[in-house]
């Protein structure tokens, strides 16, 4: 009996415990000694981290505590203000982590294009009382900062990440990684969430290409392969073809200049597989539309190869446009909804090809056997022997 009490005892410490890490605010944070005291704090909304901070508005001096608690060893932080923008760029942070031997090390870099290093390096602002603690798996940083005058509003940017060799290295790509910046008021101690518009510009670069390269492509090809068995549907075949592979051309050229602007914003992060899929569909694109231009005549001598090499750049537009998608995709990372309901477009009009493949061979097989039958296979023509026709 005692040890069955003495089990559900354990399990309800260990379960309050649990519930008390969780739901863990800055205000009910005493850890401090009781030198550093600070009037106000928040709860980061990502990466559980938290700040507090003391504002002296005769000086413009912001004291600031930041602290992360389950950080490991193998990790850094870092919280700065960026007078910029809500941008990685431009930030001007404070960064700590573990040293080699077995210390804190604390120091201030400044996050500058063409990529963040988190270098040590001087920032734009008077940075006093530089330290850092770790104590049971939390990292805290001490910083007395002083601001421009009347500077009462930051844009402040949080992050963490891994070491290697002992040197910090780029954080993940995650949403909470992306999200970790908002807008701080010193005096009123309320926070405004950043808009994500590279997020944004994302999506519409990812929405843009799955309609275009990714759909409206295949159904072009569709079109062309399949209509234009039917003899009632020529020559509608050709300009239903022609709209799709036209509109899919428009707006992945829009698809594509976003992608190119994401790129030069975001210097520092590079999709070398996504990026170069990306310009060659659009080589190849351009390409395709250079064909239509230079088609040639049906009866044409020159339209076998013209043919070839329509139909070959044609059909590898296709394939690496559904590669592309799913690699953006993976880059994104957006609700699973999303890629299933790309997959089933992609299952759909697979499905639609084979079935009408099946078809299209069908009437060409009939088509040939009735010909067959009109015209027989003969000699010259005739039949009978040493070349005379038979009479009745």
């Amino acid at each position: 009996m005692e040890m069955k009490l003495h089990s559900c005892f354990s399990v309800l410490i260990v379960l309050s415990l649990c519930l008390s890490v969780s739901a863990q605010s800055c205000r009910s944070y005493n850890g401090f000694a009781n030198t550093q005291v600070f009037a106000a704090c928040v709860d980061h909304p990502v990466l559980n981290s938290f700040l507090h901070w003391t504002y002296i508005e005769s000086n413009n001096t912001l004291r600031i505590a930041f602290r992360r608690p389950s950080t490991t060893t193998n990790q850094w932080v870092a919280w700065g203000i960026n007078p910029q923008g809500l941008a990685m760029f431009g930030t001007q942070a404070l960064v700590a982590h573990q040293n080699s031997t077995g210390g804190t090390h604390a120091y201030t870099s400044s996050l500058n294009p063409p990529g963040p290093t988190l270098q040590q390096s001087d920032l734009r602002y008077g940075v006093s009382e530089l330290s850092a603690i770790y104590v049971n798996s939390e990292m805290t940083l001490f910083a007395t900062i002083t601001l421009p005058a009347g500077m009462t509003t930051i844009n402040q940017v949080w992050q963490e990440g891994p070491m290697a060799g002992g040197a910090p290295i780029a954080h993940a790509l995650t949403n909470d990684n992306r999200a970790s910046r908002n807008t701080l008021d010193l005096l009123t101690g309320s926070s405004t969430a950043a808009v994500d518009s590279v997020l944004k510009r994302r999506n519409t670069h990812g929405v843009l290409n799955a309609v275009s390269w990714g759909t409206l492509m295949p159904m072009g090809a569709i079109f062309a392969r399949y209509l234009k068995v039917f003899k009632g549907a020529d020559p509608a075949w050709f300009y239903l073809h022609v709209a799709c592979q036209s509109s899919a051309y428009a707006v992945g050229v829009a698809g594509w200049a976003t992608g190119i602007k994401l790129g030069s914003d975001s210097v520092a992060v590079q999709y070398n597989t996504h990026r170069n899929i990306g310009i060659t569909l659009f080589v190849f694109g351009t390409l395709q539309v250079f064909a239509l231009l230079l088609r040639p005549n049906k009866d044409h001598k020159y339209r076998i190869y013209w043919n070839i090499y329509h139909h070959s750049i044609g059909y590898s537009v296709i394939a690496l446009s559904i590669a592309n998608v799913f690699e953006g995709l993976s880059i994104l990372s957006p609700d699973d909804k999303w890629k299933r309901a790309y997959t089933g477009i992609i299952i759909f009009l697979g499905a639609v090809a084979v079935v009408l493949e099946v078809i299209t061979w069908a009437i060409v097989i009939k088509r040939k056997r009735s010909n067959s039958d009109k015209f027989p296979h003969n000699i010259n023509g005739v039949n009978g022997t040493n070349g005379h026709a038979n009479r009745v």
